[in-house]
């Protein structure tokens, strides 16, 4: 019996902050997947090379972790006011299922050089050198993301000296605003509350902040789990107990947040919310062998994406760590020391991070209007991926 061929796919695979994926426009996507739906999701599955079993991505693009098991879809903005529209797809390692709940922080910072370098920005406006100012509007969360990209001799410029912890290399720095980062009422708190108590069975009653900010998250303070924030991936990926114990917490504290009505569904929502924990200063050395100094942070700051905790931090996680700072009393403010702010630089498990958020109370409710943080981009490979014809 005839097996059916490859079909080639245009593709650009290419590193956003401290995650890479598969990026594509959706104009390039096979007719019958460029719609929401079963084949369109068959075939990210079979893009990354997921669901594996084995845990490796051998037979895909991905990589194997939450930071690499990623997909981007672009096109031409339908709103006037933005440039292009960028729709994410995390996928799942060991079952067959693309989360689309949220959005990528750190794939945002590959956005704008994509959608450049690919025609999906108007050229008038992109300077033959300068800063060009992309609009992206997120599709997944309906918010705006705003990236300054550099550019020179009217292309988009890659290689620079900026360093960001967690990415081996040196490349140009783009900034990124992520403009009203709370969900899409605008309450950041989805309980009305800066802190609550939630009592997850089998583990007993524990204060956390509940945010609705850059992506839902749930921060609990480190030593109240047995923690105490300077833990790197070693310490914690290696044990299923340790895991399964986060995974609990997450799933009680998506019930609590109104994302879900039963802990069960958390299986089915894995990329949001984020669970963290946080902890005062403290000396420690990132997965790097770099000394990080207890005088240089505000806090510390660990998270879990996708079952694991993460080797540096999610950008989304970044924006919800910056607005909670800015808000007196919650869990990650009082780790750094409590008080007013709008920046926090808080040490991960590869070094350190510093974001700026504003936020401000309307009518007794806490928002925020932006938060920002610098991260870097860059191709890795272009050209086209193949996947077999009957996959999707």
């Amino acid at each position: 019996m005839p097996h059916v061929p490859q079909i080639r796919i245009p593709a650009t695979y290419m590193r956003g902050g401290t995650s890479k994926g598969v990026f594509f426009k959706l104009d390039d996507l096979p007719e019958r997947a460029r719609e929401p739906g079963p084949a369109r999701d068959a075939l990210l599955l079979r893009v990354i090379g997921s669901p594996d079993p084995y845990g490796k991505h051998t037979d895909g693009m991905g990589g194997a972790t939450s930071s690499t098991s990623k997909s981007v879809i672009l096109s031409r903005s339908s709103r006037d006011d933005h440039d292009v529209d960028y729709l994410f797809g995390q996928v799942s390692i060991d079952s067959a299922f693309v989360d689309w709940s949220g959005n990528c922080g750190n794939l945002s910072a590959a956005v704008g050089p994509f959608a450049i370098s690919n025609g999906l920005v108007d050229p008038a406006r992109v300077p033959e050198n300068g800063i060009a100012t992309v609009r992206i509007w997120q599709v997944n969360i309906g918010k705006t993301i705003v990236a300054h990209v550099p550019i020179t001799n009217g292309e988009v410029q890659e290689t620079g000296d900026f360093e960001l912890d967690g990415v081996t290399f040196p490349a140009a720095e783009i900034p990124v605003e992520f403009m009203d980062p709370a969900d899409g009422e605008g309450a950041m708190f989805p309980t009305g509350n800066l802190v609550d108590e939630i009592d997850v069975p089998g583990i007993g009653k524990l204060a956390a902040t509940l945010i609705n900010a850059g992506i839902p998250t749930i921060f609990v303070d480190a030593d109240s789990i047995g923690y105490t924030g300077m833990e790197l991936q070693d310490d914690i990926n290696g044990d299923p107990q340790k895991l399964a114990f986060f995974e609990t917490l997450r799933a009680h504290g998506a019930v609590h947040m109104g994302l879900i009505k039963d802990p069960a569904e958390a299986a089915q929502r894995q990329h949001t919310p984020k669970i963290a924990f946080v902890a005062p200063p403290a000396d420690y050395v990132a997965s790097s062998g770099k000394a990080v100094n207890a005088g240089e942070v505000d806090l510390l700051v660990r998270a879990l994406s996708m079952g694991k905790l993460h080797h540096a931090m999610m950008g989304t996680a970044a924006v919800a760590i910056g607005a909670a700072a800015a808000v007196p009393g919650t869990l990650v403010n009082r780790a750094a020391g409590g008080g007013e702010r709008n920046s926090v630089l808080f040490g991960h498990p590869s070094g350190t991070l510093r974001v700026g958020a504003e936020a401000a109370q309307v009518n007794g409710e806490w928002t925020a209007t932006k938060a920002v943080m610098s991260r870097s981009a860059r191709v890795l490979m272009e050209g086209f991926v193949r996947i077999p014809g009957d996959s999707f």
